[in-house]
């Protein structure tokens, strides 16, 4: 931290675009993370050219003079969704209806593989909504409706993506991840009360009083962190109101300070830009006020570096918060070892999209299905148990015959697509 200028710091909290992301730029700025966005999914990737890719822009990382490794982040929200022939489990309203946390674990610990098969280390998973109203578009990503259980497999999703934290780790809120080849850092969403907006309108308002917040939503973030989670995510959603991503209170003053999150807080895409439409500069201001460390600002970074810049140098922003964000991400990229093996290994390849990896999802398919009916009132009796011989099953709909629908959102996209050639599966 020390050695470090400010616009060095600036780079470590900004996180942009592949498709942005040159060897000048990468130089010129600094920049220490990268996302990749569904929109841009380079569906003919091969587990090697994801390696390939993702090791040229650590060499530039390292080229820098500080050399800090770069950290590339992806999205995992029922496995590796994005990279081609990759394992697609159940969604996790599905996880949440077997009811079985060692299986959710085990999910866990197979997509931090099927990830480092393609040399991603960092994860935008698990998401830790409680859906409290089915009208929410998202309530697929929600466990349950039922904080206890979403906690339950909040746990064991964190365990299985960056290894289980051992008993002698006794600071509280201070990340874990497991260093070698086979764990991921994982990042806790949306903060906070996404599944809770009033008429489930997505990033909406919640408009609900403070117990109700802290007895329902919150709950699952405070098993998150002491389950060593390094990162958290803020919802585009408000509270009473406030957007989520300028509020101060919930951001610095609960999750940092009350809880004792010590890992990083990540804005959602282009979720600064949304704080106050036509106003850049306040945005920036609010954001990063209220506890923002690690900004995604995927194709318009410059105007965010030159905009954090300028109000730190006129004492707008104290260094004291930018000192507070990079010591946070520097922190989380010491722990998972990336200083010490930043580039991916090839060898990792054989993990995505293994046999192994297709019968875990094969049997969490069998324990998520859920029978709503099987009431006996026709004259061939109920529904279960199938008799084993002689049965014809009508299978019908729109998506009875469609990989895509099946697998549904986050699947080579963020909100899916339909066919049956977007990847590889039955």
């Amino acid at each position: 931290m020390e050695r470090m200028s400010l616009s060095e710091k600036i780079g470590q909290m900004t996180q942009i675009d592949r498709s942005r992301a040159t060897t000048d730029v990468m130089s010129n700025y600094c920049i220490g993370n990268q996302p990749k966005p569904g929109d841009r999914t380079p569906h003919n990737f091969s587990s090697r050219k994801w390696i390939m890719t993702i090791n040229k822009l650590q060499e530039a990382a390292l080229a820098t003079r500080l050399g800090i490794p770069m950290l590339y982040a992806i999205d995992a929200v029922h496995g590796h969704n994005y990279a081609y022939r990759s394992t697609i489990f159940p969604h996790n309203v599905g996880l949440g209806a077997t009811r079985d946390p060692q299986l959710v674990k085990r999910i866990g610990a197979a997509t931090a593989l099927e990830a480092r098969a393609t040399g991603v280390r960092y994860v935008f998973s698990p998401t830790i909504a409680v859906c409290r109203d089915p009208r929410w578009g998202r309530c697929y990503e929600s466990y349950s409706e039922d904080p206890a259980l979403v906690k339950l497999m909040t746990e064991t999703m964190i365990a299985g993506l960056e290894g289980d934290i051992p008993p002698n780790y006794s600071i509280k809120g201070v990340p874990f991840v497991e260093t070698g080849q086979t764990k991921v850092a994982a990042c806790a969403k949306h903060f906070v009360g996404d599944g809770g907006t009033s008429g489930g309108v997505d990033r909406g308002n919640a408009e609900m009083p403070w117990k109700e917040l802290a007895t329902v939503h919150l709950p699952p973030y405070s098993t998150a962190i002491l389950k060593g989670v390094a990162s958290v995510m803020l919802s585009y959603s408000s509270w009473n109101g406030q957007k989520m991503h300028a509020n101060r209170r919930l951001v610095t003053g609960l999750l940092k300070t009350r809880l004792k999150f010590r890992g990083f807080v990540i804005s959602d895409f282009d979720g600064i830009d949304k704080i106050k439409d036509a106003n850049y500069s306040y945005s920036v201001e609010a954001g990063i006020s209220a506890g923002i460390d690690m900004v995604m600002t995927p194709y318009e970074f410059r105007k965010f570096i030159r905009t954090l810049t300028y109000q730190v140098e006129k004492g707008i922003i104290p260094m004291t918060r930018i000192d507070d964000a990079v010591a946070r991400i520097l922190r989380v990229k010491f722990t998972m070892g990336l200083f010490e093996n930043p580039y991916a290994d090839v060898e990792m390849g054989s993990q995505l999209g293994s046999e192994e990896h297709r019968e875990l999802a094969r049997e969490a398919v069998r324990k998520s299905l859920v029978l709503l009916k099987n009431d006996d009132t026709g004259r061939r009796g109920p529904s279960l148990p199938l008799p084993k011989y002689g049965a014809k099953i009508l299978v019908a709909g729109t998506h009875a015959n469609n990989l895509g629908y099946q697998c549904g959102g986050w699947t080579m996209q963020w909100q899916g697509q339909s066919g049956n050639n977007i990847t590889q599966g039955i």
